[in-house]
Order: C-alpha cells, then structure tokens, then sequence
C-alpha cells in the first residue's frame, strides 16, 4: 500500500529538525451542499530545519519518529519574499 502525502504549509518551526505543517481539506457537507474548509496540524520531521513558516511542504507518513511525528518532509517550496 503507498504512503499518503499530503500538502501543507509551515506554521511553526521553533523544535529542533521538526515543523508543524498546517493540512487544509474542502469537502461539501452532506445535508446542506455547502463547501467547507478544515484544517489539521501534523508534526513533521526536517532533518535539516531548512523550512520556515509560510513555506508550502509535501509531507508523507513514515513510521513513527517521536510521540507525535509520524510525518517526513519529502519535498518543499521556500515563500518568495519581496
């Protein structure tokens, strides 16, 4: 079975080699039709601490790492700063 990936973008990179990735998801509700955003933060592991907030991240699941990181970063793009 593959491994999920998931799209995200950095919220905080304050841990030593770990980011939180804050995963949005649009689904419509069923009842009322109407389109609804969630959102959910995962800890990833950045072996490199590369990453900073405001970067958009592919993250996928890898066994776990530490009480809460289950999630590796495989690839990113940095914010464009002006």
């Amino acid at each position: 079975m593959p491994k999920r990936t998931l799209q995200g973008v950095v919220v905080s990179d304050k841990q030593a080699k770990t980011i939180v990735v804050r995963v949005d998801r649009r689904f419509t509700h069923p009842i009322y039709k109407k389109t609804i955003r969630r959102s959910k933060n995962y800890h990833a592991h950045d072996e490199t601490n590369e990453f900073k907030p405001g970067d958009v991240v592919w993250i996928e699941e890898s066994k776990p790492i530490s009480k809460l990181k289950r999630w590796v970063v495989i690839r990113g793009e940095h914010k464009k700063t002006a």
